[in-house]
């Protein structure tokens, strides 16, 4: 199948580590130019010499990026635009929000919650999709978590957070379709990342029992009976991005191993 990547530009967020990272590597390795951001410019070096190196491809490039500040999101997407004159892909990512039941966070840590993982994805896309308009052309994929199809236990800001990418996105296709703009939801299971060796950890404090048992006892409840890697999960957004997604958009899809069970 030729996913028509070569010489698209694609710009992914917090991708300097985990699942962002992963997309930006399969990504490169199709042949597309890949600005990656994060605002740790020193780990963004070593990914942008890891990724070139394991794609042969040295069109990638990084800039530093708070998703809270939108005078960097817009830096952001004028540099990647800076390949091309234009924009074809964005991978809308960030990091999760901690974990903690209603009565732990404040208003503040409302407010992060909100500013991190749903207005930094409001403002991403609106400054990407002028270039998708302009071109009559576009393919756009939101990282989110399972928990947009399922509420996850002492996870609530990612529960009220995450549907709200979703409902963007339906709307959105909506809106964006007549101009051949594709945009999606994508859920992450359990895929072996930092963030769910996080939980993990958390999941063991609170019930008193070691790292290994707590992950042995949530690998149990996954059908395939692992966690997926990620460049598992990147495969499908690479997929979704691509020239060879014609005609899914506004759809909300896990990457699982069957862990959730609702319909």
């Amino acid at each position: 199948m030729d996913l028509q990547l070569t010489g698209k530009t694609a710009a992914v967020t917090a991708s300097s580590k985990g699942l962002g990272k992963a997309a930006a590597l399969e990504l490169a390795k199709e042949g597309a130019n890949v600005l990656i951001s994060s605002r740790d410019e020193q780990e963004l070096q070593k990914t942008v010499e890891e990724i070139k190196q394991k794609s042969n491809n040295d069109k990638v490039a990084y800039v530093v990026c708070d998703m809270k500040n939108p005078a960097d999101i817009k830096k952001m997407v004028e540099q990647a635009a800076g390949f091309t004159g234009t924009i074809d892909i964005l991978v809308n990512n960030a990091g999760g929000p901690p974990s903690g039941a209603f009565l732990d966070f404040s208003d503040e840590d409302w407010q992060h919650a909100f500013e991190l993982n749903l207005l930094s994805f409001v403002r991403t896309i609106r400054e990407v999709v002028p270039y998708m308009k302009k071109q009559q052309s576009g393919r756009i994929v939101n990282i989110a978590s399972s928990s947009i199809k399922s509420s996850l236990d002492n996870l609530i800001l990612s529960n009220t957070m995450r549907p709200g990418i979703v409902g963007l996105a339906k709307s959105l296709s909506q809106e964006l379709a007549p101009d051949n703009i594709l945009i999606n939801t994508i859920g992450p299971g359990r895929i072996e990342t930092g963030r769910i060796m996080e939980l993990n950890k958390k999941t063991a404090e609170n019930k008193g029992i070691s790292l290994e048992q707590a992950k042995k006892e949530a690998d149990r409840q996954i059908p395939i009976n692992r966690l997926g890697q990620p460049e598992e999960f990147a495969k499908t957004v690479v997929f979704l991005v691509s020239g060879a997604n014609t005609y899914i958009t506004g759809q909300s899809l896990l990457v699982d191993g069957g862990l959730v069970k609702a319909l």
